[in-house]
């Protein structure tokens, strides 16, 4: 007898639209948690105390206003830098630019990439 009242109950056609639109709300509710799920604000990049004492010694430059520094490091050391500055873009410039920083990073000229902003 319980047999059959399922039966009849699950052969209702309104039961069985309710049925199918709670399943598709709740596969909609779990594809929108996985794939649109709010994503955490990127924190504010804070300079380390090299980086800022590398930008203010490369702000002395000549045709350098203000400079920008952050370095790569690996196990602690340096590895590599990018130098974003303001100022006159001149090969000259970029020259000084990478020479500085290379010496004061103990680094290959070719690991620092400088760009004007």
């Amino acid at each position: 007898m319980n047999r059959e009242r399922i039966k009849s109950f699950f052969g209702n056609r309104t039961v069985k639209i309710l049925l199918i639109a709670a399943a598709a709300l709740l596969l909609l509710l779990a594809v929108w948690k996985v794939f649109f799920r709010a994503t955490d604000k990127p924190t504010p990049y804070e300079a380390t105390a090299q980086e800022e004492r590398l930008s203010n010694l490369l702000s002395q430059i000549e045709g350098v206003q203000n400079a920008t520094v952050m370095i790569s490091l690996a196990d602690g050391a340096p590895v590599g830098a990018v130098v974003v500055f303001d100022g006159a873009d001149s090969i000259l410039t970029r020259i000084r630019v990478i020479d500085v920083a290379s010496n004061a990073l103990n680094l290959k000229k070719e690991l620092i990439l400088v760009y004007p902003s």
